[in-house]
């Protein structure tokens, strides 16, 4: 399986970076008011906000071709979780698309959501 790629300075991502850990969670609320809930299949989601800045053109095209090669949402790869060092096998982009902004001369921008598959 594939593994996100790093950067040239081996970084995964840069900072700001954000991410959530979700559960899914069911509810019924009763006729008294009262409720009961419960965890609703399989574990906890984590979720990650990319954002890269100040690429240059090849490391942009290198984020850019992985996307690709991935079709998006339609495959998973491998991420190592940039502020843990976990890693997470099974992980997937949540967009079709990948927007690569050019800021100026050898100076792009790339954000990327992922998340793990549960």
């Amino acid at each position: 399986m594939a593994t996100f790629p790093r950067l040239k300075t081996g970084a995964l991502a840069q900072y700001p970076l954000r991410s959530a850990r979700q559960f899914r969670t069911s509810a019924v609320r009763f006729l008294d008011g009262t409720e009961q809930r419960w965890r609703n299949g399989g574990g906890e989601r984590i979720r990650w906000a990319v954002r890269l800045d100040l690429l240059d053109e090849a490391e942009a095209r290198m984020v850019r071709e992985f996307f690709v090669a991935h079709a998006g949402q339609a495959e998973t790869f491998t991420f190592e979780d940039p502020l843990t060092g976990e890693i997470h096998p099974h992980c997937r982009f949540e967009s079709d698309t990948c927007e690569v902004l050019q800021q100026g001369e050898q100076n792009y921008q790339v954000l990327l959501q992922i998340r793990t598959v549960a």
